[in-house]
């Protein structure tokens, strides 16, 4: 894996902005973070009030700054207001990265979380040379595993208490995209 760039990448789809999430994007992470349709499939931490983001905003700071990992927000092209997020909350090994997602339930079925999966991916393939993209749904989620197969993820089975939050531990399928590309 080549490391991440200090400078935070910004990405654009034909539909898509993808920009590093700012204090001023705390409303549309409240939103999305506290709508229990967005958060069925995924543990979230507990949001009261608006304010409560900042800590989760200061995170993906840290965590890019620290080269461990990359959260875009999604914003419809030229737009300032997030209807979503993505990136990798980890990248394990150095040769993979585990993304995770989420979007605003009014923007679902509309082919933008495919759009954002496949700019994340080509920046992961070329500019980082992952070689494997995971990621991780809770059984039941079909519509996250809809869009994983629809961008290229292939199944690879059910993980049994793969994934631990709280300590409690859940179930997970992992789905994984190859880079295809030669190497060098």
């Amino acid at each position: 894996m080549q490391p991440l760039s200090d400078t935070f990448p910004v990405l654009h789809s034909p539909r898509l902005d993808l920009v590093e999430i700012q204090h001023s994007h705390q409303p549309d992470l409240f939103y999305l973070l506290t709508d229990k349709r967005v958060t069925e499939y995924f543990p979230a931490i507990a949001l009261h009030e608006v304010g409560d983001v900042r800590k989760i905003v200061d995170h993906f700071h840290k965590r890019f700054r620290d080269k461990r990992s990359i959260r875009w927000g999604i914003a419809l092209k030229g737009r300032q207001e997030l209807i979503g997020t993505i990136g990798f909350n980890s990248f394990p090994s150095g040769h993979k990265g585990v993304m995770v997602y989420a979007l605003m339930q009014e923007f679902w079925g509309k082919g933008y979380m495919a759009e954002a999966i496949a700019a994340v991916a080509a920046y992961a393939f070329n500019a980082l040379a992952l070689k494997r993209i995971e990621a991780e749904v809770l059984p039941g989620n079909t519509a996250s595993e809809k869009v994983l197969v629809k961008t290229g993820f292939r199944h690879e089975g059910l993980l049994h208490q793969w994934l631990l939050w709280e300590g409690n531990a859940y179930d997970i399928n992992m789905y994984a995209l190859l880079n295809t590309a030669p190497a060098g």
